[in-house]
């Protein structure tokens, strides 16, 4: 648009200058010319800006939208990060359980050793023991 006025532009002044051996013609052309330049030169900011303005609004909920995806990928990250945290959590809750097992199972192994020791003096049957529960090799990580 901005090629379009400058052309116009360029074709009164050529238009002023052909007609001078009339003096006074061109005095009289070339202030309204040139207002009409003023003008076109309005028209044409004024229709930049309203595209400007009709863009923004057209693409506004697009940009909406694109912030709010950002925002739920974020916070899915965060989701993700807390959910580690709680696995590492448990994971270790788990490994201090069952190491509290072992030392309950052991204390427990030891405290009945010594009845076990005089029931054999005794001449008493040793008790039979239950299978204890295999345990799992831990996972690895």
């Amino acid at each position: 648009m901005s090629d379009l006025l400058r052309e116009w532009q360029a074709a009164m002044r050529s238009l002023a200058s052909s007609a001078t051996g009339h003096v006074e013609l061109p005095r009289q052309l070339l202030a309204p010319l040139q207002r009409q330049a003023e003008l076109l030169q309005e028209v044409l900011e004024r229709e930049r800006k309203l595209q400007r303005e009709v863009v923004g609004r057209l693409l506004g909920p697009a940009d909406a939208i694109f912030d709010l995806l950002e925002q739920s990928g974020a916070a899915m990250r965060q989701q993700a990060e807390a959910l580690e945290e709680a696995g590492r959590a448990l994971e270790e809750s788990a490994a201090l359980v069952k190491a509290q097992a072992e030392l309950f199972e052991r204390t427990v192994r030891m405290a009945r050793e010594p009845t076990e020791l005089a029931k054999a003096a005794a001449g008493v049957e040793p008790r039979t023991r239950k299978p204890t529960r295999k345990r799992k090799p831990p996972r690895s990580t």
